[in-house]
């Protein structure tokens, strides 16, 4: 009687870069995946153009702020076409990092330094956030209702050094985790088949990514440039107690 062989599994280093999930996790993923281009991406892209605007100076910054203070229903739009996705897609983020298998010691391949640096620079990019909605929101001069303090507020900020410091790998941060999120969003939802497919659209994110820490080291270098603006200069100010 000749005996049953066995054939040892194969083992593929490092992680598996297209993992979708199963059940509720598939769709979690999707969401989060989708979230992460829109309307997140999308508004990500927005702030960088509109932050250009202070390479104008202080008059036309305070003009941008102004416009998009004053859309109908802003609050609304903010609430749930920007907080609310940013919340589910940091929340969601942090807990697949959590769960994440990533090894870039044991596992040094692409896929894996890929894989902790979306993680990574998704962490940096919502501290960021975070900060950067405080600071301006919800202390100082309420810039809704007095937007043409948003130049000096912001200029006032960057005395530190540390923040600019802090600002600047914000903006690599963020731009590269939108670029990669692209790129991962267009294999995952079948937009990039194929290797060579996926090789080509990657150069394209690549472009993109430099083209926003291009745009977003304008917007640092308008606020550096200009005179140092006092707060209340333009208006009376409010400031929230």
């Amino acid at each position: 009687m000749a005996s049953a062989s066995t054939t040892a599994p194969q083992i593929k280093p490092g992680v598996a870069p297209l993992r979708a999930g199963q059940g509720y996790s598939f769709l979690l993923r999707r969401l989060h995946s989708l979230s992460g281009i829109v309307p997140i991406g999308a508004f990500l892209v927005e702030h960088f153009i509109s932050n250009s605007e202070a390479l104008k100076g202080k008059e036309a910054y305070g003009a941008t702020v102004q416009l998009l203070n004053s859309l109908p229903f802003v609050l609304g739009l903010e609430l749930f076409l920007i907080w609310i996705p940013i919340l589910y897609h940091g929340l969601y983020g942090l807990w697949i990092w959590y769960r994440g298998e990533g090894n870039v010691v044991a596992y040094p391949w692409t896929g894996n330094w890929m894989y902790t640096a979306q993680r990574w620079t998704g962490i940096v990019a919502l501290a960021y956030m975070v900060q950067h909605t405080y600071h301006l929101r919800f202390t100082g001069v309420h810039l809704a209702t007095h937007p043409m303090e948003s130049f000096a507020k912001v200029q006032n900020e960057f005395q530190n050094p540390w923040m600019v410091a802090f600002y600047a790998v914000a903006i690599v941060a963020a731009s590269w985790h939108f670029c990669y999120g692209m790129w991962l969003f267009a294999a995952k939802w079948g937009i990039t088949t194929g290797e060579r497919a996926r090789r080509w659209f990657g150069y394209v994110c690549v472009v993109v990514a430099l083209g926003l820490i291009a745009m977003g080291a304008v917007s640092m270098y308008g606020f550096l440039s200009a005179p140092v603006q006092p707060l209340g200069s333009s208006t009376e100010s409010i400031v929230m107690r």
